[in-house]
């Protein structure tokens, strides 16, 4: 082997290891792609959501987390932990009593169970909603519109896995692409 090439080799073996550690003592700033794990607990302490692999967002107000947990995680470290403890308002919202619909099942699809999920369009703004099946009886199932977890007070654990700048496309496209990310 020349002393070239294994200097060569050398110089991208530390290149990489250097940058690997840059990233993992990056602070999250706007514009860095953030990757964490999650738990969401409702206010009776009751385990909603959690992880199995992280997922990452785009930080710095692009919409791809909530508000305050991004509020907490900035400034954050890779193995750092923040809890947040949010309201209805700052989670899913209150629920909309008109979002809740009864509909004869013979306008649906036959063998309509509780869980099931039907997507309708938004009249007034041309949006799609998707509808939960919440009860069936009388010739009759109800479609509740809103979120699941709306009206709930929301306790959010997170803890930080991978802090890394956000390339230019991703900040052009307002979210992070990538293994835990959006894919085009």
């Amino acid at each position: 082997m020349t002393p070239h090439a294994g200097s060569a080799r050398f110089w991208v073996k530390h290149r990489y290891h250097s940058l690997s550690l840059r990233y993992r003592h990056m602070q999250i700033v706007k514009n860095s792609v953030v990757t964490i794990h999650y738990e969401m607990y409702d206010a009776d302490n009751n385990l909603l959501d959690k992880t199995e692999e992280p997922i990452a967002y785009l930080h710095g107000g692009y919409d791809g987390i909530f508000p305050m947990v991004e509020e907490a995680l900035h400034g954050k470290n890779v193995g750092e932990s923040i809890t947040v403890t949010m309201t209805p308002d700052d989670a899913f919202g209150e629920p909309e009593e008109e979002l809740v619909r009864v509909e004869p099942l013979d306008v649906l699809p036959e063998e309509v169970e509780v869980g099931m999920m039907f997507e309708a369009d938004d009249p007034e703004t041309g949006d799609v909603i998707l509808f939960r099946v919440t009860d069936v009886a009388d010739g009759k199932a109800v479609l509740d519109g809103n979120h699941p977890l709306a009206g709930l007070t929301i306790r959010f654990v997170a803890t930080v896995a991978e802090v890394r700048p956000a390339s230019a496309e991703e900040v052009a496209h307002g979210h992070a692409h990538g293994e835990h990310g959006h894919h085009h």
